[in-house]
């Protein structure tokens, strides 16, 4: 007996874009993005997205405000101990960890850069506990330079959806590099996060709900709302 042919939707990314940024006008933006909205200070940005990893945006926005009013620069950062920067940061995700971070990318920049957060994603890699994500999101919202940023929710809805075939966020990263126009670059980051942190999660996405589902081949979709 002749199987059965599943219909494979056609992905149009550039209709799926443009439904989103319509779309997302009503939604939470991704607190970093936000951020970068009202200080584009890449040293900023940077020390916000390490509070950001594991950590629900309203505790990283607050604990990036009390923590700026202290130190905004490395150099004032560096003069903190790790102790203070701990109970500023409380309670975001691995704050001891994170506390240690900071201290050590703050005197990489001072001793390697002058201070300055570097605008390349080669150097930006250089720093201790500085992955892609973090390193993607540096250079487009702090220098609006090309990069695509790759978390969990990019990664996992250009899966499902079928535009990518890939392992892991890194993965999909580079397969974006090739595949998704450059002028989308520096956007869809923003507007696949907040698609997943509203619609599309990762168990049981509310597909009957969602703006794009005419264009989503649902891969991996078990269950749905």
């Amino acid at each position: 007996m002749e199987k059965m042919k599943i219909a494979v939707k056609k992905v149009n990314i550039d209709k799926i874009v443009e439904i989103l940024e319509r779309e997302s006008k009503s939604w939470d933006v991704p607190v970093v993005s936000l951020m970068s909205r009202h200080d584009k200070n890449p040293f900023k940005i940077l020390i916000s997205t390490v509070l950001s990893l594991r950590t629900k945006d309203e505790v990283t926005a607050k604990a990036s405000e009390r923590l700026f009013k202290e130190a905004d620069n490395p150099c004032d950062m560096l003069s903190l101990s790790e102790k203070e920067i701990e109970k500023l940061i409380y309670p975001v995700g691995f704050f001891r960890n994170k506390a240690k971070t900071i201290k050590g990318i703050s005197g990489k920049l001072i001793e390697k850069y002058d201070g300055k957060v570097p605008d390349s994603l080669d150097e930006l890699l250089k720093l201790k506990g500085v992955g892609r994500k973090t390193a993607n999101l540096v250079v487009t919202l702090g220098y609006d330079k090309p990069g695509i940023c790759v978390d969990t929710h990019v990664h996992r809805i250009m899966n499902r959806i079928g535009y990518v075939k890939t392992k892991t966020p890194e993965e999909t990263e580079f397969a974006l590099r090739e595949k998704l126009p450059k002028k989308y670059w520096k956007k869809i980051n923003e507007l696949l996060v907040a698609l997943g942190q509203h619609i599309c999660h990762p168990t049981s996405p509310k597909c009957s709900i969602c703006s794009i589902e005419e264009y989503c081949n649902r891969i991996g979709v078990v269950r749905s709302r």
